[in-house]
C-alpha cells in the first residue's frame, strides 16, 4: 500500500535523475584547453632559487630601469625547465613588492642554449644559460692552472650552440701566457689577456694588441664594488664594456679565475668573491647559481655570472661537430673516409697528414692530441 502523495510513475523515470557522488578528483568536467594568457608580460629570468624565479620586467619603477618580480612556474609547465636567461610570460601580481608571487605561464622560443652534460657518456642535458650570444671563457694564466681541455670543450659547446666565444686570460702578471696563446693562435678566436692594475701601474706592458690589464679575481672576501673596480685597470674594463655593449653575454670558467670580480666591476654589483686554495690549486665556489645582471649605460646588454665549472661534458654533441669546432683541423675532414672515428691509428684518417704537413700550425700536434682526448672522453 503506497503512501499518499508518494506515487511512483515508471513512465517518468529517467537515468539523468540519478545523482552520482563526486569523485576524489572533483565533479567538474576536465579539459585540456588552457588559456592563451595574451595579457602576459614578457620578462627575463635573472636567477633561479629552489623553485622560485626572479624575473626582470622592463619599465614600471626604479626610474624606468625595470623591476624584479618573484614568480613560480605554472602547473602546465612543470615538465618544462626554466633557466637563467629565458624570456617568459608572467601574469598575476607584477608589482615586485615583498611577499608577492607572480606566475610563469609561457616560455618564449630560445635563440640559443648553452648546454653541457656531466661527462661524455651522459646524455642528460644540463642547460647552463639560454638566449646569450657571447660566451666569455675565463681562465687564469696561473693560480689556478689553465687547462686547454676545458677551453676546448667550452669552444665546442659554444660553436654547437651558435654562440660567439671570447677567450679571456686573467692573472698574466703571475705567468707569461705565451704558450697558451700559441696553442690557439691559428683559430679565428678573439683573445683578451689581462694584467693587474698594480702591475700595469708598475710599468708592466699589457698585451700589445689589446692593452688589457688583469681582470684579477683572487682577492678573498672583497665584496665592495667600488673597491673592486679600483683594483682593476680601467683599460680592461673599457675594452670589455665596448666588446659586450648591446650583447647578452655569459662568463664561464673554473672557480678562482675572477668571474664574479669582473662582474662586480662591470655591473657595479656586490657579488661575493673568493680565493684559490694553496694546497689543491683550485678556486672556492662562491657563486651557487647563475645570475644575470644588466650592464649600466648599455641598453639591452646583460652579463651572466655562472658558478665555477670544472667539467664540460660533450655527451650531447655529435662527433663530427666536435671536430668542426677545431678550425685549424676541420678542413682535413673532407679527406677522411666515411665513418672515420678520427682516433689515433685510424686507417685513412686525414688529420695526421694535415698536421704533419704543418697545415695546423706549430701547435698542430698538441691540438690534434687535445681533439682526440675529447673524442675518447679524456680531459
Amino acid at each position: 500500500m503506497s503512501r499518499p502523495g508518494r506515487r511512483f510513475d515508471p513512465k517518468r523515470w529517467d537515468e539523468s535523475d540519478i545523482r552520482s557522488r563526486p569523485t576524489k578528483q572533483g565533479s567538474r568536467p576536465r579539459t585540456k584547453e588552457r588559456p592563451e594568457h595574451e595579457d602576459a608580460v614578457i620578462g627575463r629570468v635573472v636567477t633561479v632559487d629552489r623553485g622560485r624565479y626572479t624575473v626582470h620586467l622592463d619599465g614600471g619603477s626604479a626610474e624606468d630601469g625595470g623591476r624584479d618580480v618573484t614568480a613560480m612556474r605554472a602547473k602546465e609547465l612543470r615538465r618544462n625547465p626554466v633557466v637563467t636567461g629565458d624570456l617568459v610570460g608572467v601574469v598575476g601580481d607584477l608589482s615586485g613588492r615583498e611577499g608577492t608571487l607572480a606566475r610563469i605561464v609561457r616560455i618564449e622560443d630560445r635563440s640559443t642554449v648553452l648546454r653541457r652534460s656531466a661527462d661524455d657518456s651522459d646524455a642528460y642535458e644540463r642547460v647552463v644559460v639560454a638566449n646569450v650570444d657571447t660566451l666569455v671563457i675565463m681562465v687564469a694564466a696561473a693560480n689556478p692552472e689553465p687547462r686547454t681541455g676545458f677551453i676546448d670543450r667550452a669552444l665546442v659547446a659554444s660553436y654547437d650552440a651558435g654562440i660567439e666565444p671570447v677567450l679571456c686570460i686573467t692573472k698574466t702578471d703571475l705567468r707569461d701566457p705565451a704558450g697558451l696563446l700559441t696553442h690557439y693562435r691559428h683559430l679565428d678566436l678573439e683573445v683578451l689577456t689581462s694584467r693587474s692594475a698594480q702591475s700595469a701601474h708598475d710599468g708592466g706592458a699589457g698585451d700589445p694588441d689589446t692593452g688589457d690589464p688583469d681582470a684579477g679575481g683572487s682577492d678573498a672576501g672583497d665584496s665592495d664594488a667600488d673597491e673592486t673596480d679600483a683594483k682593476l685597470d680601467p683599460g680592461l674594463l673599457a675594452a670589455l664594456r665596448t666588446r659586450l655593449e648591446g650583447h647578452v653575454s655569459v662568463l664561464v670558467g673554473p672557480s678562482g679565475v675572477g668571474k664574479s670580480t669582473l662582474l662586480n666591476a662591470l655591473a657595479g654589483t656586490r657579488r661575493a668573491t673568493g680565493h684559490v686554495n694553496a694546497v689543491t690549486g683550485r678556486g672556492r665556489h662562491t657563486s651557487s647559481s647563475a645570475l644575470a645582471i644588466p650592464l649600466p649605460d648599455s641598453p639591452g646588454a646583460w652579463l651572466v655570472d655562472t658558478p665555477g665549472i670544472r667539467s664540460f661534458g660533450l655527451g650531447l654533441v655529435d662527433r663530427d661537430r666536435v671536430v668542426e669546432a677545431f678550425d685549424d683541423l676541420a678542413p682535413a675532414l673532407a679527406d677522411c673516409p666515411r665513418g672515420c672515428s678520427h682516433a689515433e691509428g685510424e686507417p685513412g684518417c686525414a688529420l695526421d697528414g694535415w698536421v704533419a704537413a704543418g697545415q695546423a700550425g706549430p701547435s698542430g700536434t698538441e691540438r690534434l692530441a687535445s681533439l682526440r682526448r675529447l673524442l675518447t672522453g679524456g680531459r
